[in-house]
């Protein structure tokens, strides 16, 4: 349950990430947001420069007040009406302009970094969907989760604070501007704080820029040990290892924790640095300041300017240390994105339709030379050649990793054979446009899965189906009864993974949503395991026929013995391989091997027949 890196290359290069970070391609991620978003960028950029030119001009406005109406008025004993009014209409119409450039940039930006994160998280579903199996198979959900979610936003969590970063720029540079028109001897001494606040950032960054990448790898990591524990909920508590998995995500979230404790405490000495350097610079210009006043080579006025505009021009140095700061995160997560985006593996098709698509009745199934083997090379399947006539229905009969499964998949075209071919009606699989093959195929897996949604919901995915339709489907499964007896119907909803019925009963809903599709060629992996014979009996008769009497084509991973007399033909697998074919009483008189495995088989479906579930009866 640890993950292997060797398996998960995006883990690796998560964990490398901090590493090869640089500015530059902080800088690079940025402009691929810029790009992608040109319109909403200058619209923020401007409330950012609007706000940080007016920030200064606030300082422009301070010491004009203080030179001609504070001064005067404390020479004087008065101001005039018209002084005061031209004061307040300035720090009111300053403030005013202000909060227009705040208003921008901030809404701008929002709407900046949340459509590039609802966009890239749309394509990394689209992703998601058109990737083939076999890639899924190789990534856990968990970093799947992640990389959509977290690594996402991380990827374009700069974008909020470029706009504000960007109008500070402008407003240092014309703050700096006015500082040497004032008074150059006061800027000379004042902007000595730049150099020591330039220094406090850089160290800062180095020392946290490791601790946020690091704190990054780890969100996902927490993330993915509290699904895969959650997904395997049953295994934890069926065996007990409650505490071991509460150990295994409490070590990490501890990690976690400390990353982001360590990465706080560097920032609780670094604020109050970088705070107090300014002010440092502040006391030396008075001091400076007063000493030319009295020497009469400055005004008062531009002593008050200086001063003011020192503690201004600190701000934009620390925005811009936040945007830096954001940047190992934001290439980090911005590269496990692409590791998804770009990712080539995928499962081409043709243009081909079936040509009997919306005819009645059951599908040709051929399959031919079929070979196929997993990432290990170990072949599952070798050399598979048969045909399933329309209309018939076919039993698969194999011990374990005989290739059953497989099949089924290869069948449905979860994944393409590395050999041979597999034809419906005559088409290859590969050959069909994309959607085509599920208008004719339907398969229900060993395993089935419900939604947290209604019986109606879980059978017809949000198609539209009428209910008659529903409950013919329903009945054909044998699960109209216990349906009906729910307190809403169709309407009762069965909780997360359909946790309010039983094992059975879940089964015969997973095989409803296939029939109401009504298939031409149905696959059932073991698919009604959990139903006691009796019903399996009437569920696979019922399958057999169609309202018209021309029932679908049925190819049945089977086990007990009761399933296997209702085919009408059983292929016997071992090594990949068919290895006897015929029906069931013929294979049991001609292939020892068959008769076997299919004993023990029956042997041990009657020792576990008492645990079946009843018909009818909820958890």
């Amino acid at each position: 349950m640890t993950t292997d890196e060797s398996l998960d290359p995006e883990l690796a290069a998560g964990r490398d990430a901090a590493r090869t970070v640089s500015m530059r391609d902080g800088f690079r991620v940025l402009g691929v947001g810029i790009r992608r978003q040109p319109g909403v960028f200058a619209i923020a950029t401007f409330g950012g420069v609007l706000f940080g030119a007016l920030t200064v001009a606030d300082a422009w406005v301070l010491g004009w007040a203080t030179q001609n109406a504070l001064i005067p008025a404390m020479r004087d004993g008065e101001i005039g009406t018209g002084v005061l009014v031209a004061v307040v209409a300035l720090f009111v119409g300053v403030a005013l302009l202000r909060a227009v450039g705040i208003v921008a940039r901030r809404l701008g930006a929002g709407i900046m970094q949340y459509r590039l994160q609802a966009a890239y998280r749309r394509e990394v579903t689209r992703q998601y969907l058109a990737l083939p199996m076999s890639w899924h198979a190789r990534h856990p959900t968990g970093q799947l989760l992640s990389n959509a979610n977290a690594d996402v936003e991380a990827a374009w969590s700069p974008i909020a604070p470029l706009p504000m970063a960007l109008g500070t720029i402008a407003m240092m540079v014309i703050a700096i501007a006015q500082m040497l028109t004032a008074d150059l001897v006061m800027a000379a001494v004042g902007l000595l704080v730049f150099p020591a606040v330039i220094g406090v950032n850089l160290v800062y960054q180095r020392l946290t820029s490791p601790l946020i990448t690091r704190a990054q790898q780890l969100r996902a990591e927490v993330s993915e040990i509290a699904h895969e524990s959650f997904d395997g909920a049953l295994v934890v508590k069926t065996l007990g290892r409650e505490a071991e998995e509460t150990e295994r995500f409490g070590a990490r979230a501890r990690e976690l924790r400390d990353t982001l404790v360590r990465a706080g405490r560097i920032r609780a000495a670094f604020d109050p640095a970088l705070a107090a350097l300014p002010n440092l610079g502040v006391m030396v210009v008075l001091v400076v300041g007063v000493s030319r006043v009295l020497s009469g080579a400055t005004q008062p006025g531009d002593v008050v300017t200086v001063a003011y505009l020192l503690t201004v021009v600190s701000f934009p140095i620390r925005s811009l240390g936040w945007l830096l700061g954001e940047f190992p995160r934001s290439v980090v997560g911005y590269r496990r994105v692409h590791h998804v985006l770009d990712e080539t593996a995928r499962m081409p098709y043709g243009d081909a339709t079936l040509a009997t698509s919306s005819a009645r009745g059951g599908a040709r199934l051929d399959v031919e030379r079929l070979a196929f083997s997993h990432a290990t090379d170990q072949p599952l399947l070798r050399d598979l050649t048969f045909t399933v006539e329309p209309g018939r229905t076919v039993a698969l009969v194999g011990a374990t990793a005989s290739g059953k499964s497989t099949l089924t998949d290869l069948v449905t075209r979860l994944v393409d054979p590395d050999d041979g071919r597999l034809l419906v009606d005559g088409v290859d699989l590969r050959d069909l446009d994309h959607g085509e093959l599920s208008t004719a195929v339907s398969v229900v897996p060993q395993t089935a899965f419900l939604f947290d949604d209604t019986v109606r919901g879980n059978v017809t995915l949000g198609a539209d189906v009428a209910d008659e339709d529903v409950w013919a489907a329903l009945r054909t499964a044998q699960a109209d009864g216990f349906v009906a007896a729910l307190p809403d119907g169709l309407d009762a909803r069965l909780g997360e993974r359909g946790t309010s019925l039983s094992g059975g009963q879940r089964q015969r809903i997973a095989l409803a949503r296939a029939l109401v599709r009504r298939p031409r060629l149905l696959v059932l992996d073991d698919a009604t395991s959990a139903v006691d014979p009796e019903v399996e009996g009437r569920i696979l008769a019922g399958l057999r026929e169609a309202e018209d009497g021309d029932g679908a084509t049925l190819l049945v991973v089977a086990y007990r013995k009761a399933t296997i007399a209702l085919a009408d033909e059983v292929l016997h697998l071992e090594g990949g391989r068919v290895v006897g074919r015929g029906t069931h009483a013929e294979l049991l008189a001609t292939s020892p091997s068959y008769s076997r495995l299919v004993n023990a088989y029956d042997s041990e479906s009657d020792s576990d027949s008492e645990a079946a579930e009843p018909t009818g009866v909820t958890r």
